[in-house]
């Protein structure tokens, strides 16, 4: 028994030491566009979900998820917040969401990943703590408070059911991007007094590359 266990032992102690140099050499990779292998990919997966399935299991959702003006709400924080990975009805693809590794799910999908089928409080876990080494923020780390994270679930939660149409007219319904703990938007200049701005304009260039 005892040779087993320093067998054992030795085994484990050089995989550390293999791993290490793996490591210290560089070879491992963490370029957003090169996948993990499979073996990797599945253990990171299987460690996520039991995190955040242990995390999320007693969060009990509001009475009111279902509530039109909740909903109403959470449109415009989507569109403002979300739609640029998580996608909305009729979007193909964002420009983002391509260089992300791992993908985000889309959202406007019904069941696109298994956080869709179990549980509004998953979502709101992962809205409100984000998912390490995913590009998934912790929504309330920049302010968003609870009752509109709620909003953004009840949101999400009849989003698959829009077609693009209902979505731009649920987002035009809005208040737009709209929660407590948003920084104060700046104050508009002013021009100085006897400043003569007439015929004076500003050029606003689009994206392009």
């Amino acid at each position: 028994m005892k040779q087993f266990l320093l067998g054992a032992a030795s085994v484990i102690g050089l995989g550390a030491l293999a791993g290490f140099g793996y490591i210290e050499n560089g070879r491992l990779d963490f370029a957003a566009d090169s996948a993990h292998s499979d073996g990797v990919t599945k253990l990171i997966a299987w460690a996520r979900e039991q995190s955040i399935n242990k995390q999320a299991k007693d969060i009990v959702p509001p009475a009111d998820l279902a509530n039109a003006e909740r909903i109403r709400r959470g449109a415009g924080n989507y569109e403002a917040m979300c739609v640029g990975c998580h996608l909305s009805p009729g979007a193909e693809d964002s420009e983002i969401r391509k260089g992300l590794y791992p993908e985000p799910p889309n959202l406007s999908l019904p069941a696109a990943t298994p956080e869709a089928s179990v549980g509004d409080g998953r979502h709101f876990w992962i809205i409100k703590h984000g998912i390490k080494g995913s590009a998934m923020p912790a929504w309330a780390k920049g302010g968003m408070d609870d009752e509109a994270i709620w909003d953004l679930t009840a949101f999400i939660k009849v989003l698959p059911k829009l077609s693009a149409n209902e979505y731009q007219a649920s987002v035009a319904a809005s208040e737009g991007h709209s929660h407590a703990g948003m920084a104060p938007e700046p104050a508009a200049q002013q021009p100085a007094q006897g400043q003569n701005h007439e015929g004076h304009s500003h050029s606003h260039h689009k994206h392009s590359h």
